[in-house]
């Protein structure tokens, strides 16, 4: 986004009505998004899903698994294994029930759109296989909201295992977007034994692709995707990005006039 991308048309005119100050920008949502890795014959790969044509947000875009904070996720009842709640406050910028809520979504959307759970019966183990009716059915029940995360671990007497997560960045959506996140990225490794599922709710299509040629194939990638894809291609294994030292500072592309044209600027 070095060079910004053009805003045309109703983008353009709605990036200068803000701007100006006679339109105020829609409040973005919390929200958690989850990049899996696994090492392949040629270094890491990532899980991707392909947004379906029909949804509101990016529809077609190659995203990793995430989703909205439920409100249910700030449940103090969720089981916890790994750094705490205010602990991940202090990485993220954000209060402890916040911070409670983007580490449930993390784990939450993760199980609802790809089968992975990171959870485990206790605080040294992981859950080796979420195949089978019965798992299928608690992840619709989780996607319809019927089911609450903390009765879904509670019954099965799991366990959340926050250290399985690392934090990876923090992304907000422009403000000339009608629909906005405030978007915590965390990476995690896929677990010995679980596989992924062929396709998520939200999703027409999935594949596990190494970063750089998704990168350089014809996918249609957010800038949130596209630079963790560009960062994430740096690194040969997935021992090595697990060991990355990361800095989380928060990113806001930005509208901004150029020579009398509106561009988006990262």
């Amino acid at each position: 986004m070095d060079n910004g991308i053009p805003l045309p048309g109703e983008f353009g005119q709605r990036a200068r009505d803000i701007l100006a100050g006679r339109l105020q920008p829609v409040p973005a949502r919390d929200a958690a998004t989850v990049v899996i890795l696994r090492d392949g014959a040629r270094g890491p790969q990532v899980y991707l899903l392909r947004r379906k044509a029909s949804m509101a947000f990016a529809a077609g875009a190659y995203v990793f698994p995430g989703g909205s904070v439920d409100p249910r996720d700030t449940d103090q009842a969720v089981a916890w294994a790994g750094p705490s709640p205010k602990e991940w406050g202090e990485v993220f910028n954000a209060d402890e029930k916040t911070a409670r809520g983007l580490v449930c979504a993390a784990v939450r959307e993760t199980f609802e759109e790809s089968g992975v759970l990171l959870a485990g019966q206790g605080e040294d183990t992981v859950v080796a296989d979420t195949t089978g009716d019965d798992w299928e059915a608690d992840r619709v029940a989780l996607i319809d909201r019927s089911l609450a995360f903390a009765d879904f671990l509670g019954k099965r007497g799991l366990m959340l295992r926050s250290d399985l997560l690392k934090p990876w960045a923090h992304w907000i959506t422009p403000e000339i977007e009608h629909k906005r996140f405030d978007t915590r990225f965390f990476v995690a490794v896929l677990p010995e034994g679980q596989r992924t599922r062929d396709v998520g709710g939200e999703a027409d299509k999935v594949v596990w692709q190494r970063p750089a040629e998704a990168l350089g194939g014809q996918f249609f990638l957010m800038p949130p995707t596209h630079r963790t894809l560009t960062e994430l291609a740096a690194y040969g294994s997935v021992g090595e990005v697990m060991a990355a030292e990361r800095e989380i500072v928060r990113i806001m592309p930005r509208a901004v006039e150029i020579d009398g044209e509106m561009r988006l600027m990262a």
